[in-house]
């Protein structure tokens, strides 16, 4: 079942879903599974797994100097994703990035997932190599996310990359894409931005889930625009609480996103993280009642550094089976 006939099979219920990222090389699944079991029991609807493909780190050499080599600290996303669909028995949604791979690794990463059942995917460009200016894709790979999509819509009509056809084709992908109300931080503004996505749109996702934000009224205003470009696709949004002092900087740098002036008064008169923690909670507990209370079918949750104050809010709201 694709994520769109998840969320239209809840009959207007709320309900809500969340994104973990694979572990860090050699730390085993302990501390993913315990986040999915804290979460689990209330009746997400589904899984979002990260992708993060190979990047750049310098190892000093016996002479002295520094070389730079190319290492992926978290792999195994499709192996992941198995692994919580087989223990937790929950639809997960794997992403597929542009971001450090080729047309044939993405290729080969979609058999996989039809090897294993899964349908559903996220499909996004990721993100630029730390070092560099801007988002430089792999020899062989795709600059676009647009690209991507058109890609896997390839596969899904029964052909490989090369063109190739597909002796016996497996289910075709469902996939949704990201967008976001406060626009990427390449687009020049927010109208080309939109426009990308209304193109991801026309290309077959089938919903987009948005950046983290924590101003309703800019999803509120992102999603009439969208509506009036002939953007129809659901646009879930995504929330992470807000969980130390050090955010109040570190959230707008990172995410390119603002801080409303309403919580940033109130983070300022914090005097420790737990303080933040709390008004984290708060903050976003009212952010969801108000998402809910307008007609939001389903609300999107990153976890990482934050998966005890989700479940804080998930408490609050009464989201349960």
């Amino acid at each position: 079942m694709n994520v769109t006939d998840i969320l239209n099979a809840n009959n207007g219920e709320k309900t809500f879903s969340f994104e973990v990222l694979p572990p860090i090389k050699g730390n085993g699944t302990a501390a993913l599974f315990d986040t999915i079991e804290k979460l689990k029991d209330f009746n997400p609807k589904y899984i979002n797994i990260t992708t993060h493909h190979s990047e750049y780190v310098y190892k000093e050499l016996e002479n002295g100097l520094l070389e730079r080599q190319r290492v992926r600290r978290r792999p195994g996303t499709i192996a992941i994703a198995a692994a919580i669909q087989n223990r937790f028995g929950l639809p997960v949604i794997p992403h597929i990035i542009c971001s450090g791979a080729t047309k044939e690794s993405i290729e080969y990463e979609l058999l996989d997932l039809q090897f294993l059942g899964i349908e559903n995917v996220l499909l996004l460009r990721g993100d630029k190599a730390k070092d560099d200016r801007v988002f430089t894709p792999t020899r062989g790979g795709h600059r676009h996310t647009t690209d991507l999509i058109r890609q896997v819509q390839q596969f899904n009509e029964g052909y490989f990359v090369d063109g190739t056809k597909i002796n016996h084709p497996g289910p075709k992908f469902s996939f949704g894409v990201a967008c976001y109300p406060e626009k990427h931080e390449e687009a020049p503004n927010l109208e080309r931005d939109m426009k990308y996505l209304k193109m991801k749109q026309d290309l077959g996702a089938s919903y987009a889930v948005t950046q983290l934000f924590y101003d309703n009224e800019k999803y509120f205003q992102f999603v009439r625009r969208a509506r009036e470009m002939g953007i129809t696709i659901p646009i879930i949004p995504g929330l992470k609480p807000f969980a130390k002092l050090s955010q109040l900087s570190v959230v707008p740098r990172t995410f390119h996103c603002d801080i409303p002036e309403t919580l940033a008064r109130e983070v300022v008169k914090c005097h420790t993280d737990e303080d933040a923690q709390r008004l984290g909670v708060e903050w976003t507990t009212q952010q969801c009642r108000e998402l809910y209370a307008h007609g939001v079918r389903n609300i999107h949750f990153y976890t990482v550094s934050a998966v005890e104050s989700v479940t804080e809010v998930i408490k609050e709201l009464g989201v349960r089976n």
